[in-house]
């Protein structure tokens, strides 16, 4: 299951709160994860557990993680029928991931870590 949440919410802890400077979140991920208040959590839960993620602000991805492929899928695609997604520099930890949702990515930037997706062609210039 999908939800969408900010920190404001009051479970927003329980489900987030061991992500905020985890080791093995920035070591998968090559990115810090804070609580910024700007930004709206798509949070995919089993069993009450957060399992994966995806922080949004002003349709720009900002974080992603998931322990699972099949989990990101389901976010992406809720954030697709939602918003339309922006030039967004994220991990490229997904990046299949990203493609297999039909997110437009462009891998030649120079970032070492990260790519450039969004969900149509003409709102990046790369």
């Amino acid at each position: 299951m999908v939800i969408k949440i900010t920190n404001n919410d009051e479970n927003f802890y329980k489900y987030m709160g061991k992500f905020f400077g985890s080791r093995l979140v920035q070591n998968q991920t090559n990115d810090r994860i804070y609580d910024d208040d700007n930004k709206e959590w798509y949070i995919y839960l089993e069993e009450d557990t957060a399992k994966a993620f995806v922080s949004v602000n002003k349709n720009i991805i900002k974080n992603v993680y998931t322990t699972k492929e099949k989990y990101l899928e389901e976010i992406l695609n809720k954030i697709k029928e939602e918003t339309n997604i922006t030039y967004s520099i994220v991990t490229n930890s997904y990046l299949d991931t990203y493609e297999k949702c039909g997110f437009k990515v462009w891998k030649e930037n120079s970032y070492k870590n990260f790519v450039t997706i969004c969900t149509s062609k003409e709102e990046a210039k790369v």
